[in-house]
């Protein structure tokens, strides 16, 4: 089956971890559990990564257990100062409009979130949309029900002519269960993705040679 559609997550995959915006948005999200939920600040870690494994994101975690509103909690972590961290992206920008395919974003995030980094990295036009963590609800990645609301809305009928281009081990695992490729980007290598590249400039050497027939 020839693969015809691009899925690249959003943070930490189109720009560097290095750059310090997840950091914030973690930050962030402690905040958000000590100042609307009333966690005690010494609980905030203890409790966030229990419900980020049990769960699959701290936000659908605490709207099971704790009933908090989704929107009030994507406004909050999110305001971070996206466009003090990274750039206009010209390279990027370059590669990807040199990939013919359909090329989604598909995150955990919000999609305010999603445009503000694509419009600061100028590489917005070249998407045909954004699937963000309210298109999934109310599932999340790594959920394989998130996957296939993603196709749906991608107007994907197989997952096995899909790319997905990710940073999280668990991702990627999911999509290669549903029997797409898969791409790590990021410093540390996971052996369970077909092909690894430390930086996003680099996806066109790992690109399957049929997808680049197409």
């Amino acid at each position: 089956m020839p693969y015809n559609t691009l899925l690249l997550d959003l943070d930490d995959t189109l720009y560097p971890s290095t750059t310090g915006i997840w950091d914030l948005i973690g930050y962030r999200i402690n905040l958000y559990m000590q100042e609307r939920v009333g966690f005690p600040p010494g609980d905030v870690s203890k409790i966030r990564e229990s419900l980020f494994h049990k769960y699959g994101t701290t936000l659908r975690g605490l709207q099971i257990e704790y009933g908090i509103d989704g929107l009030d909690y994507l406004d909050f972590v999110h305001q971070v100062p996206i466009e003090s961290l990274v750039g206009p992206d010209p390279d990027l920008n370059r590669m990807l409009s040199s990939i013919p395919q359909p090329k989604w974003i598909f995150t955990n995030a919000s999609r305010d979130h999603a445009l503000r980094v694509l419009s600061t990295l100028q590489v917005d036009p070249i998407f045909q949309g954004i699937i963000d963590i309210l298109d999934i609800a109310p599932y999340c990645k790594p959920m394989p029900e998130a996957f296939h609301l993603a196709l749906e809305k991608a107007g994907v009928t197989e997952a096995g002519s899909c790319i997905l281009v990710d940073d999280t081990p668990r991702n990627l695992t999911t999509g290669r269960q549903l029997g797409m490729f898969t791409i790590q980007v990021g410093t540390q290598t996971y052996i369970d993705a077909h092909a690894h590249i430390t930086s996003i400039h680099d996806l066109p050497a790992v690109l399957p040679l049929e997808f680049l027939e197409v």
